[in-house]
């Protein structure tokens, strides 16, 4: 194995100075530079991680929180964070956060603050007062994906508003029996998403002056829960609705499965709207709420990034509000004569 001395003869420097432009700690002229950088290559001398940390303070290596790791949503955000860290030269290490209180406590007092992270990004996890200081109090930055975090910077959407912005859609149409299926208000991920949707939604009809009786319906965040409500909703056709907002694209391509299943023209017998342009909207010619969660992960690594070199005092942190565009597809037209 080629050592860092095999570099420094081979660049004609010291070791002292060798370690300095492999490390980027101290100065060193950007020709030496080259030269140490062209002799490391060229024996294939990688520096070894530990010894830089010990070096510059820094691992390189950002530690990412997530409730859930294999839903569509958190894997577009967890693309764009690992493509943007191996950009910028850095490692993740990812942690799925279980209901669990004590599985929670083990991650954050033992591997996010005792284990070697320069930074944490938490995505849609609402961290507590505790978690937030004692990181910060390790002059680690944290950076949050879906919602307001007291003493942090976050980025989110405005959930509210693209659900008011789907409805508002399909009441431009002249719809009125008008319904939501979205996620359960009993089992929201942190941030209430499912809550401010149905808010959105209804403060969207209230607005307009049309009301609805039975207007929600609880679905899980998936295309099978989305499609087993439909079933429900749309078997009589004395009481299903014209036109549905889902609270997710998934739940979406769900109803417009089940409506196919019944029988149900989609748009001209039910128009559906979705939030989120999934990769599968398009293919199924939904119109939706796009919202690019995979930008969304590399803003937050710049973000971070920018903590990293200068870090931003506690009471001046910033609320990103990430966003959206509407993408009109071939599921939704005006109701029915």
């Amino acid at each position: 194995m080629s050592a860092l001395s095999d570099v420094a003869r081979m660049a004609g420097v010291s070791k002292s100075t060798a370690s300095r432009a492999l490390s980027g700690s101290g100065y060193v002229s950007a020709a030496t530079k080259d030269k140490v950088v062209q002799a490391a290559a060229a024996i294939g001398y990688v520096v070894s991680s530990n010894a830089a940390s010990l070096v510059t303070g820094q691992t390189r290596n950002v530690g990412v929180v997530v409730p859930y790791i294999n839903r569509w949503f958190f894997a577009e955000v967890l693309e764009g964070i690992q493509a943007a860290l191996i950009n910028a030269g850095y490692d993740l290490t990812l942690y799925r956060l279980s209901p669990d209180p004590d599985q929670r406590r083990r991650v954050f007092d033992y591997f996010l603050v005792r284990k070697r992270v320069d930074a944490v990004i938490a995505v849609s996890i609402a961290l507590t007062t505790h978690e937030v200081q004692m990181l910060h109090s390790l002059g680690k930055p944290i950076v949050g994906i879906g919602g307001p975090i007291t003493g942090t910077s976050t980025l989110s959407i405005d959930d509210v508003e693209v659900a008011r912005l789907a409805t508002d859609h399909l009441l431009g149409l002249g719809h009125t029996r008008i319904m939501h299926l979205g996620g359960d208000l009993a089992e929201q991920i942190d941030f209430s998403v499912h809550e401010k949707r149905l808010a959105g939604f209804r403060a969207a009809l209230e607005s307009a002056g049309v009301s609805v009786q039975d207007d929600f319906l609880a679905s899980p965040f998936s295309i099978p829960g989305g499609y087993e409500a439909a079933l429900s909703v749309l078997a009589n056709p004395r009481t299903r609705p014209t036109a549905i907002v889902a609270g997710c694209d998934e739940i979406a391509i769900g109803i417009m499965i089940a409506a196919r299943q019944l029988g149900i023209h989609v748009p001209t017998q039910l128009s559906v709207v979705g939030i989120d342009d999934h990769d599968l909207a398009a293919m199924f010619g939904l119109t939706t709420v796009r919202q690019c969660p995979r930008s969304q992960g590399t803003l937050a690594v710049e973000i971070m990034m920018r903590e990293l070199s200068k870090p931003t005092p506690a009471n001046e942190m910033v609320r990103h509000l990430v966003p959206t565009t509407f993408k009109v597809r071939t599921s939704t037209t005006a109701p029915p004569a």
